[in-house]
């Protein structure tokens, strides 16, 4: 039989009776049919294609154009899992009207189930629009990756009791815009457990510790792709070793002539 759809309403009964959410990021077919198959709750199109698939210097360059072919083809994959697309930076933060406009666009041309953006109390009228719209919305607190250069690098956040204290205001002004979830990242474990504790709605953590609702990595830090992981992270595989070895090989056979074989050619 297979599992049913995800949809919003199913996160908050997650929740409710404490079993994890999962989430993983996503940005092409096979990919995302492949953790779709593995049981994976939640794929986010994040606008970390940027830097980790697209060769950006950051997340900021990303546009609308750029990221909807990527969603289209998550959300085109997903039988079970719920398909979460970013908003990339410059796309939603000039005013309400845009960032509905800029929603509608990313989930009328993707296919995508909800949008994500950044940003606590200064971006809820826009939330609320966007919900007011009939729009699911996701959250992100934290480290918010448009935001680096203003928040001076890659800064943990949530220190101290004033940091916990802002945290938790920003979390409750999106839960009451009507965000149905809300993702930390790289909050002290602490100020994540504050955060969970205070919404009804789901925490999602990424480098915030295990006292969150679910949890989110970057894909291919997940599955060892790549030279540099955050150490928030955990490697579950060494998916880019096995490519590399994969593609060595492949060079090795062609120059040997040993590929392709006659069992790969057509005689007649």
């Amino acid at each position: 039989m297979t599992a049913k759809k995800r949809r919003i309403h199913h996160f908050k009964e997650m929740k409710q009776r404490g079993e994890k959410i999962t989430m993983l990021t996503a940005y092409d077919f096979p990919t995302a049919k492949a953790f779709d198959a593995a049981g994976v709750d939640m794929l986010l199109v994040g606008d970390s294609m940027g830097d980790n698939m697209l060769g950006m210097d950051s997340t900021v360059p990303l546009t609308i154009d750029e990221m909807v072919p990527y969603a289209r083809a998550v959300a085109r994959a997903a039988d079970r899992a719920f398909v979460v697309a970013d908003l990339p930076f410059g796309s939603y933060e000039v005013s309400p009207q845009q960032a509905v406009e800029s929603s509608i666009r990313m989930m009328k041309l993707s296919g995508a189930q909800a949008v994500k953006f950044e940003g606590g109390r200064r971006i809820a009228a826009q939330v609320k629009a966007v919900t007011d719209a009939g729009i699911p919305f996701c959250g992100h607190l934290g480290f918010t990756p448009q935001s680096e250069n203003a928040l001076g690098g890659r800064r943990i956040q949530g220190r101290g009791e004033d940091g916990i204290k802002e945290l938790v205001a920003d979390a409750l002004a999106l839960q009451e815009a009507g965000a149905f979830a809300v993702v930390l990242e790289m909050v002290i474990a602490p100020a994540a457990r504050a955060v969970t504790e205070a919404l009804d709605i789901p925490t999602i953590g990424i480098g915030a510790g295990s006292g969150t609702d679910g949890q989110v990595l970057v894909w291919l830090d997940m599955a060892g792709v790549g030279d540099w992981h955050p150490s928030f992270s955990k490697q579950f595989g060494a998916v880019g070793e096995e490519m590399r070895r994969s593609a060595a090989a492949y060079v090795d056979e062609v120059k040997a002539i040993s590929f392709p074989g006659p069992e790969h050619t057509f005689e007649d």
